[in-house]
């Protein structure tokens, strides 16, 4: 070889190892998109035909479409409207189809409320006429066609109304509701945030009757907090929020009748302080069912109202030591009979019972998970679900028949699998990922999971990953010195030595039900570890008690004490992993946001001679500050469990704190509130603890906008290595 060939390889050898050792930058995850994963825009499946449609946006001509596609092809079909040609249509934030999928209501203008709701200017368009016709001159809630298509009703300055099409005529169904008193066919905040709905109201089969819950706020008590803004003086949002033990609002069931314009009050006197967690007429246009629980949320009844006599009978009821998941599975079939789920047997499985309640049959047994319910076709007798079967960290799409037999697995990767299935259930997209694999998106037969064709991938991606060459996930099963097995991954650098010693920071969020240990594609925290596993350090992940996925008895360990047995396993965790020869048992760190952050206080107290540095990012610090539903889901109310609440609050342990302490909070959440932080601190400070403090003004929960996550997190890094 010539020396000028030698020079080349050697140039060529210094190039390839450069792009081996590319590093992950703070920029690359939180300002440039670098690792962003290419999706399939959001499609929304028709009812009447083997099709769906999709949102998008041009940017040449600045202008939304609703374009229509064949589910069977994925080829376009045609364009529904396009806003360049309604000039009073700007653009297009959501839209719902009519029951005949001839019209359309679209949203614009959108103001969002809390989490989930907004208000916004909505636009009726048919589909033949090509017709744009404004709803109201007003931003209204949670529009929504009568069956018939012939009316909207929808949601105004807390009243209910009904829009009638022909006439272009409003008629006021409600005409008490006052801000911070009485809501009409809307939720109040917690509702919206722990039952995850705004719209309560309901229309019936036939379009005679509309059903809605009223909300008597007026003795929920009032949480204010200050809007610091840009103005000479800060502003304050006032609104209800029933903390832990606080009164909630009170609930009552209504039905009107559009014909004769009476509405009806449904005798619910039988119970007392109550949610109505689900409202939904079933296929008889005479039969309301409503899901009703107790405070405790460990008795629960499915109630048929009848609409004529407003007679109410209980059809179903279930009860658990700790508490009853409330879900959005309830399937009406044509005879009136329904599918449920529940976690009766220990696990959380899909029954099927006739129209007066009885059991027919359990359509899925095992020790594993139903994670996801799809839906049932009529036509040819299949259920579809995804589960766990494969493993608490892996998810399948399944199909059985109603009577349990015939199941067939339709997927067969491992990873986490998705299905959006087509409106008669012969096609589904397979959204799939796994720890190694960007997201795949494919189009399969849903009789045998056959692929049909594949629709976007990641390869891009993928191959743009090599050049960081960056760190995997390894997963395993941890066991504590107790004997607990917990789901666990680690992150080490790619040049990792065992001879070395490495500091470790331990992620996690451990609130119940929840799950971080998952065989799927990763997220922004996920490269900031690698990046971290680059800058020396190790990232580890454990699943504690009272996490999901593993069955109602390890899920529901912690009734009644919220964070002692996770705290415990994170602690028996750290200590596990101290033994490791290459980890520095000196120098182990644990990070958490929300719950997370609950833990990882609780942990550099309570585990002071473990941890050595803890980061809290937007920290419940007593649940006593919490929103009422969730926490006494878990906990009942301070008045009964007063221990339970005071015990395991980092706020009473401020006195054992030994080391490094960073908490974050932003002063505008308005869910786990900035009290929550200023609590803890002003504890810190009465015990005379040295810790460290980040304030986000006028930022929510998540804590972002503008470079904010990135400044955030550049925070975040900065104290770990200064101080892990």
């Amino acid at each position: 070889m010539n020396q000028f060939s030698k020079h080349v390889c050697f140039l060529l050898l210094i190039f390839s190892s450069a792009i081996g050792q590319q590093k992950i930058t703070l920029e690359d995850i939180w300002s440039s998109g670098t690792f962003r994963t290419k999706g399939m825009d959001a499609l929304q499946a028709l009812k009447n035909t083997n099709q769906y449609t999709v949102l998008n946006f041009d940017r040449t001509s600045r202008s939304f479409q609703i374009d229509l596609f064949d589910f069977a092809t994925l080829k376009k079909v045609s364009t529904l409207i396009d806003t360049k040609n309604h000039s009073e249509l700007k653009s297009i934030d959501s839209y719902t189809f009519n029951s005949t999928e001839t019209q359309l209501l679209i949203a614009m203008n959108s103001e969002p409320i809390y989490r989930h709701s907004s208000v916004a200017d909505f636009y009726i368009f048919d589909l033949a006429s090509k017709k744009l016709q404004k709803v109201a001159d007003y931003k209204i809630q949670e529009p929504t066609f009568s069956p018939d298509g012939k009316k909207i009703a929808y949601g105004y300055e807390n009243n209910l109304y009904v829009y009638d099409l022909a006439s272009d005529k409003h008629a006021q169904i409600t005409k008490d509701g006052k801000k911070n008193h009485i809501i009409n066919g809307i939720t109040d905040w917690v509702y919206e945030e722990e039952f995850a709905f705004v719209r309560a109201f309901d229309w019936n089969s036939s379009s005679t009757h509309l059903a809605y819950i009223k909300f008597d706020e007026t003795d929920v008590p009032e949480f204010s907090m200050d809007v610091y803004g840009k103005e000479l003086y800060p502003s304050q949002e006032v609104f209800k929020y029933p903390k832990a033990g606080e009164k909630n609002a009170l609930v009552s069931l209504y039905t009107y009748e559009v014909a004769t314009n009476q509405t009806k009050n449904i005798n619910l006197s039988q119970y007392n302080d109550f949610y109505i967690a689900r409202m939904k007429w079933t296929n008889d246009a005479n039969a309301l069912s409503i899901q009703v629980l107790n405070r405790h949320q460990n008795k629960l009844d499915l109630l048929f109202v009848d609409a004529k006599t407003g007679s109410t009978k209980v059809v179903l009821n279930e009860k658990d030591a700790a508490y009853v998941d409330v879900t959005d599975n309830l399937t009406f079939l044509k005879d009136n009979s329904f599918i449920w789920t529940s976690e009766k047997d220990g696990f959380n499985h899909i029954y099927h019972y006739d129209k007066n309640g009885k059991l027919r049959n359990q359509i899925t047994k095992g020790n594993w998970e139903v994670t996801s319910y799809y839906g049932f076709d009529e036509k040819n007798g299949q259920v579809y679900y995804q589960s766990v079967e494969n493993g608490s960290i892996n998810r399948d799409v399944y199909t059985i028949k109603l009577d349990g037999k015939g199941k067939v697995r339709l997927t067969n990767k491992i990873g986490t699998n998705k299905a959006t299935f087509s409106p008669n259930f012969q096609y589904f997209i397979n959204s799939f990922s796994s720890v190694t694999e960007p997201t795949l998106y494919t189009l399969h037969n849903s009789k045998d999971g056959k692929q049909v064709q594949s629709i976007v991938d990641n390869k891009e991606l993928a191959s743009k990953l090599e050049s960081y060459n960056i760190p995997t996930k390894e997963f395993f099963e941890l066991t504590t010195e107790k004997g607990h097995k917990l789901n666990a991954y680690i992150i080490k650098p790619k040049d990792f030595d065992a001879t070395k010693k490495y500091p470790l920071l331990l992620f996690q969020y451990s609130g119940p039900g929840s799950q971080q240990v998952a065989n799927q594609w990763l997220g922004a925290n996920d490269f900031w570890h690698m990046m971290l596993a680059q800058e020396g350090y190790l990232v580890a992940c454990v699943d504690g008690r009272g996490t999901g996925f593993k069955g109602a008895a390890f899920k529901k360990v912690t009734q009644k004490e919220l964070g002692k047995y996770e705290v415990e396993d994170q602690i028996d965790a750290a200590k596990a992993f101290g033994n490791y020869p290459y980890i520095d048992k000196t120098r182990i760190g644990i990070w958490g946001w929300s719950y997370g952050g609950f833990m990882s206080s609780n942990c550099i107290l309570k585990g002071n001679d473990v941890f050595k540095t803890a980061i809290a990012v937007a920290p419940v610090t007593n649940w006593r500050f919490y929103d009422s539903i969730y926490t006494e889901r878990y906990m009942q109310t301070p008045q009964e469990n007063a221990s339970g609440y005071d015990d395991n609050s980092p706020i009473n342990h401020v006195d054992k704190l030994k080391g490094n302490y960073l908490i974050i909070h932003g002063t505008a959440d308005d869910n786990v509130h900035f009290q929550n932080a200023t609590r803890m601190i002003r504890a810190l400070q009465l015990a005379n603890k040295q810790f460290d403090q980040a304030i986000y003004p006028d930022t929510n929960h998540g804590i972002y906008g503008g470079k904010i996550r990135l400044q955030l997190y550049t925070k975040m890094t900065n104290y770990l290595k200064a101080n892990l």
